[in-house]
């Protein structure tokens, strides 16, 4: 995945990388050792995971890797690919928001 990763993570990825969005260090395609999951993007100092979630996503298996990452100790952002690729903005609000960055739109 890290060599090709999905259009829609590539996006994402040029928004997260290098502490571009607010300052907040994300690395992607992490493996959870002791687990069998790997996170799209994940913040340690936010405790927090963003995944683009395409067509093949089984909502099921999704329910019990997220009970299983909160158990860990992160909150886990879902989003959409259509929502990343038309509403691009309102992700990352939201990614601002879970991280408790205030941003003033003035």
């Amino acid at each position: 995945m890290r060599r090709a990763p999905a259009v829609y993570e590539r996006r994402l990825w040029k928004l997260l990388r290098d502490r571009r969005l607010a300052g907040i260090k994300f690395r992607r395609q992490f493996v959870f050792e002791g687990g069998p999951y790997i996170a799209d993007f994940i913040c340690f100092r936010h405790r927090l995971i963003v995944e683009a979630d395409g067509p093949r996503h089984d909502p099921e298996r999704d329910a019990e890797r997220d009970a299983w990452l909160r158990g860990q100790g992160f909150r886990v952002l879902r989003f959409p690919n259509q929502q990343i690729e038309t509403r691009g903005h309102e992700v990352i609000a939201v990614i601002l928001a879970a991280a408790g960055v205030n941003v003033d739109r003035n």
